[in-house]
């Protein structure tokens, strides 16, 4: 009884399919750096977050807003009527003035407010709104790597789940074959029933088996299809990225401490929040305004027929109590602040952990790697040993069979780990901060948030936005 040699080829080239230590090639659709290309310019989720960014952009001009004049027109028309008498005296005496009539009231004008100080409160907003841009970037670079990382390992569940698919289908082709061996032998008396039986078992396992794979398989192709944008077509094997990574664990967890998005937007955060306490004071101190108004009538009355007036002045606001509310402002922001402060501990210790528990997988999936190969190894020697064995009777149709499985289950376990090794690699590149399409050096136009940024940091008006709707 002997694992028939179809089967090994086959078992052995679905194995170098998931050889992810090799050289990639093929069009940049099959391979992974182009299914990350797809997933980074085509991913629903990341253009959405992008397009936040930009509406987050519109906080800075206004803040800006409060620098400038704010000019107002007005205009008004109305018809009223008058019937007056007025008694005017006299050398001989009195005289009267009777007018009635209706007549149509015309005006119009125009008013500019300047805000000279405001207790540094248009500054501060101005700075604060810069820094929530600042952390929305950051915040977008957090998401970047969580698409990115969920399409590197959506391209690899793909080509794990392939192979398995492969190394099952194969097992049924031989475990029929072997049903047939045991049939024919069983016709001559040279075993039981009972081989029969144990083969058949074997093979409705293996049938369950490959129906279980391919189930696995429509599913990650659906994945894949909402992840990275398009089907899969014949990947190509992909490659760990340990060359980007540090050389040692501290080098690793230092170098996530200062890069990880997750961290930079909490220290960002801080920024808005010490802001938002300065913005809040500000309300404290008085306010200078400038105002410059004119205004045109016409026919006030029924005897005063144009009129033009104007005036220029300060006004100075000085708030002394206005309930308490401006006190609770304070106060509240400030816990805000002591808030922010201890997420950003959180999130340091968040990444710590984070980082140290990647590098442990990926250190752990290396060793898999060698331990499956190895498991490989033993098993093929182990089936040889078994059936030859059997021919000569030592050995029986089951131990044959449950070596046959124990080879197949040894494929699936390097398969697996040669999938954790590639997948590892990218998750401690995304825990220390440096997933980008930059440092993996993809053949794409890297978007940059900062473009659109200082398209509208300036604009006085408008109501297009910079791609023209």
């Amino acid at each position: 009884m002997a694992i028939c040699g179809p089967f090994r080829a086959i078992v052995r080239i679905a194995a170098m399919a998931l050889a992810f230590a090799g050289a990639t090639s093929g069009h940049a659709a099959d391979t992974i750096e182009g299914s990350l290309v797809k997933a980074y310019q085509n991913n629903p989720q990341l253009n959405a977050q992008r397009a936040s960014v930009r509406a987050t952009d519109e906080s800075v001009p206004q803040a800006l807003s409060g620098y400038r004049p704010r000019v107002s027109l007005n205009a008004s028309v109305a018809e009223q009527y008058l019937d007056s008498l007025s008694v005017t005296p006299t050398a001989t005496g009195s005289s009267n003035l009777a007018l009635a009539g209706f007549n149509t009231t015309r005006s119009f004008g125009g008013t500019l407010n300047q805000t000279f100080f405001n207790g540094f409160q248009t500054a501060n907003r101005t700075r604060s709104a810069e820094s929530n841009v600042s952390s929305a970037r950051e915040g977008l670079r957090v998401l970047e790597q969580t698409v990115l990382l969920a399409a590197a390992t959506i391209y690899m569940d793909y080509l794990r789940d392939s192979a398995i698919v492969e190394v099952q289908r194969s097992n049924v082709r031989v475990l029929e074959q072997t049903l047939k061996q045991t049939q024919d032998r069983f016709n001559v008396g040279e075993v039981t029933r009972t081989d029969v039986a144990q083969s058949q078992a074997q093979l409705a396992a293996g049938q369950t088996q490959q129906t279980t794979a391919e189930s696995n398989l429509v599913t990650t192709r659906a994945n894949f299809r909402r992840i990275i944008g398009s089907e899969p077509a014949a990947p190509a094997p992909g490659s760990p990225v340990d060359r980007f990574l540090p050389s040692t664990l501290p080098t690793a967890v230092e170098t996530g401490l200062l890069e990880n998005p997750n961290v930079t937007a909490a220290m960002f955060g801080i920024d808005v929040a010490f802001l938002n306490v300065k913005v809040n004071e500000g309300a404290l101190f008085p306010t200078l305004q400038g105002v410059l108004s004119i205004s045109q009538a016409y026919d006030t009355t029924l005897t005063l027929r144009r009129s033009l007036t104007g005036s220029v002045g300060a006004q100075l606001t000085v708030p002394v109590y206005q309930g308490g509310s401006e006190y609770a402002l304070i106060r509240q922001s400030k816990e805000t602040l002591a808030q922010q402060r201890l997420n950003l501990d959180q999130v340091r210790d968040q990444t710590r952990a984070t980082v140290v528990q990647a590098w442990g997988q990926l250190q752990a999936a290396k060793a898999q790697v060698a331990s499956a190969q190895s498991q490989v190894s033993a098993s093929e020697t182990a089936l040889n040993g078994v059936r030859e064995e059997a021919r000569v009777g030592q050995r029986t149709t089951l131990d044959v069979l449950n070596a046959q499985q124990a080879l197949v289950n040894a494929r699936v376990a390097m398969v697996t780990a040669q999938h954790d090794r590639v997948v590892a690699s990218y998750s401690v590149l995304a825990a220390i901060g440096r997933l980008s399409p930059a440092v993996l050096g993809l053949a794409t136009v890297i978007y940059d948030p900062s473009v659109h940024y200082h398209q509208v940091r300036d604009a006085w008006g408008g109501v297009r936005i910079p791609d023209g709707h």
